[in-house]
């Protein structure tokens, strides 16, 4: 054998050695994170096979989506330290007031007045009505950005407050906006207004990871309005006039004491994104006057905040519920703990209700969610597919002490990955306004879900296996 081939096959042997000696420590190493990380204990399970049996595909994708409270990394995004001197007396709380505040959550305040827009014209209304309002500062955070026809107007009427002296700023995600380029939001900048995507999908190496969303809706103006709940901005969640392809969501527009909470939230989010810190007025001048009777709590969660305090807290909301516990969402990918949750609230005579949309627009979850609902159904619980369109609005019952409206999913991503922003309501008068409208969607749903045959069981059975993963 020519010696200059005998050198390339040393070199070559010592090349794979070495990478597989790489590959191995390497393994090692994310095995020991995943050990360390509060995954639940089937999603541990899920990543430490995934690593072992397919390293040269868990590997990347564990690199790329496997972290949740990345410390080295959320750490540079800065604590969220949230006044919470304002709230009612504890011996007032509901349960899972009580429990936020044990994660410095600030608590339930009183006087504040509270609108749902149940409608994607109310809701067009509000954001425009919000933003035509505005004299000071116009602050948008959403998860998508569409810039279609209902965009296109949100973006004129942004540029229009940006080039009349307002500071405009609107933060999107990387991911939920990926299609929404510079390009389309050039009017606002041209205006002097100020746009940033929260992480990127292509940044820099160890920035973040990509499966850490900002699926938070927060828009505000003037530090004392925010409309939250689960609608971005596009035209099938928000639209001037009946379009036929418009979703069932959930927004509300807030004013009282919390919206600060709201308004410091998107600072630190716009802070970790573009690296400046906007100049907030003084906080005595950011006090709002009470509005109204409504009482609630601001929750946000996500790798910014310590602990899990919004899946704690549902849980035990499932487990003090003695009337009714019903939840509206989008998708359903429950960990075990919740559905045996769900199951035993039913057992024990709660009026358990999960409302779904028949066929929602990610297919995963529409097959992996079967084998959960079949057994909440087994155990007393009622399912309602909502037929009429997509479902996209994220709320939960319990009882007549508490709702809770905002952008999270009941589902692993949403309550264990991604920053997202809830309200927790406690006044009467707007939990069952907040039930009504539910049974109003539950007029236009099907009830119950059947028996899966062997091929559709072989299906959520695998896509299950990978259920944390998604």
């Amino acid at each position: 054998m020519p010696s200059q081939d005998m050198d390339s096959l040393v070199i070559t042997s010592i090349l794979t050695y070495l990478f597989m000696i790489g590959s191995f420590l390497l393994g090692v190493v994310l095995i020991a994170h995943i050990l360390l990380q509060k995954h639940s204990p089937s999603g541990t399970i899920a990543w430490l096979l995934m690593i072992v049996l397919a390293p040269y595909v868990g590997v990347p994708l564990y690199l790329l989506f496997g972290g949740r409270k990345l410390r080295r990394w959320a750490e540079k995004k800065r604590r969220l330290g949230l006044d919470t001197t304002m709230a009612i007396a504890p011996e007032q709380a509901c349960i899972s007031d009580r429990i936020l505040r044990s994660y410095g959550i600030p608590g339930a305040q009183d006087g504040h007045r509270l609108t749902l827009c149940t409608t994607a014209q109310q809701r067009f209304a509000a954001l425009e009505q919000l933003i035509n309002g505005a004299k000071q500062s116009i602050h948008i955070s959403t998860f998508i950005f569409r810039p279609d026809q209902a965009g296109q107007l949100i973006i004129d009427k942004l540029a229009a407050k940006a080039a009349a002296g307002v500071s405009v700023r609107v933060l999107m995600d990387g991911v939920g906006s990926l299609h929404t380029r510079p390009r389309h939001v050039r009017k606002i900048i041209d205006a002097g207004g100020k746009v940033a995507w929260f992480m990127p999908v292509l940044h820099r190496p160890f920035r973040g990871r990509s499966n850490l969303r900002n699926h938070r809706k927060i828009y505000i103006a003037d530090y004392k309005t925010v409309i939250g709940g689960g609608a971005n901005i596009g035209a099938e969640y928000i639209s001037p006039a009946q379009m036929s392809e418009q979703w069932q969501d959930l927004a509300f527009v807030l004013e009282g004491p919390t919206v600060r909470h709201w308004e410091e939230v998107f600072c630190r989010d716009w802070e970790f994104t573009s690296g400046e810190t906007p100049s907030l007025p003084p906080e005595e001048t950011r006090r709002t006057e009470a509005m109204g009777q409504a009482v609630v709590q601001f929750v946000p969660s996500g790798p910014d905040m310590e602990g899990d305090a919004l899946y704690d807290a549902i849980l035990s909301m499932i487990y003090a519920a003695k009337e009714r516990f019903w939840v509206a969402t989008p998708y359903f990918v429950p960990d075990e703990p919740l559905c045996q949750a769900l199951m035993l609230a039913a057992r024990r005579g709660v009026d358990v209700r999960i409302l779904l949309p028949r066929r929602s627009n990610h297919p995963l979850p529409d097959i992996v969610r079967g084998n959960w609902l079949r057994q909440i159904q087994g155990a007393g619980g009622l399912i309602l597919f909502y037929t009429a369109g997509m479902m996209h609005a994220k709320v939960l019952l319990m009882d007549d002490k508490a709702a809770v409206l905002g952008s999270a999913n009941m589902d692993i991503r949403s309550l264990y990955f991604n920053y997202e922003s809830a309200m927790f309501v406690y006044s009467r008068d707007e939990i069952l306004q907040t039930a009504r409208w539910l049974e109003q969607l539950a007029a236009h749903c099907q009830c119950g879900i059947g028996r899966a045959g062997l091929a559709r069981s072989l299906a959520e059975g695998v896509v299950r296996l990978a259920a944390p993963l998604l």
